[in-house]
């Protein structure tokens, strides 16, 4: 019997690579980029939730994958001091500062102006006060719907500096004490285990083991 096919609803490859790491002891199910994906229209992120911005993506493209289920995930970093920003505009923080940080940073790529300005906004804060947490939240949906939406997250702390060349995002900046490493220095395999999209994708494993 051939594996049953779900498609992922994204264009970043970061993301791919996070879901990778989990399938790769997956047989009966096989995760594909949704057909044409970067010529469908964007849709606008704007909820006030991870969950919210998940279950929107995840309804508006499964209407162009026929009666297959669609993945779509919403993620990011919420730090404690900062009263858990970047949130849900983590992937967009640079894009929100002020004008003169945003020229400042231009050369940069749009995650290393991300870690730039939080750096900037945890300056003086001291290490045992620098918390944060990965959330992510994947809906699934089909036919327009939405069927579930399974979350994940890890705790840990924010550097002052950045570690590590995998991983993508704030994964330099984002350090796990009980491994004494960043997420940018875990292999996929080991970010799999404990990463936040790691988590949520299993429980959607689970749930469509029991579905089937």
């Amino acid at each position: 019997m051939l594996p049953r096919k779900v498609f992922i609803a994204t264009s970043n490859p970061g993301k791919l690579r996070d879901f990778a790491g989990v399938m790769a002891g997956v047989k009966a199910l096989r995760l594909e980029l949704l057909p044409d994906f970067s010529r469908l229209p964007a849709v606008e992120e704007d909820g006030a939730t991870f969950a919210a911005n998940a279950a929107k993506k995840a309804a508006f493209y499964s209407a162009y994958a026929g009666s297959a289920i669609v993945l779509a995930d919403d993620s990011g970093l919420e730090v404690a001091p900062l009263n858990g920003a970047p949130g849900v505009r983590s992937a967009r923080y640079a894009a929100d500062d002020s004008p003169a940080f945003k020229n400042a940073y231009t050369p940069l790529s749009p995650d290393e102006a991300n870690n730039q300005r939080l750096l900037r906004e945890l300056a003086g804060v001291p290490p045992e006060k620098r918390a944060g947490r990965f959330v992510c939240a994947l809906a699934a949906a089909q036919n327009g719907n939405v069927l579930q939406i399974f979350e994940g997250e890890v705790h840990g702390t924010i550097l002052s500096a950045p570690r590590g060349r995998h991983g993508f995002g704030y994964d330099p900046l984002f350090y796990l004490p009980q491994l004494g490493k960043t997420t940018a220095e875990l292999t996929p395999q080991e970010k799999a285990e404990v990463s936040h999209r790691g988590q949520a994708f299993r429980k959607f494993l689970e749930w469509y083991k029991q579905r089937q």
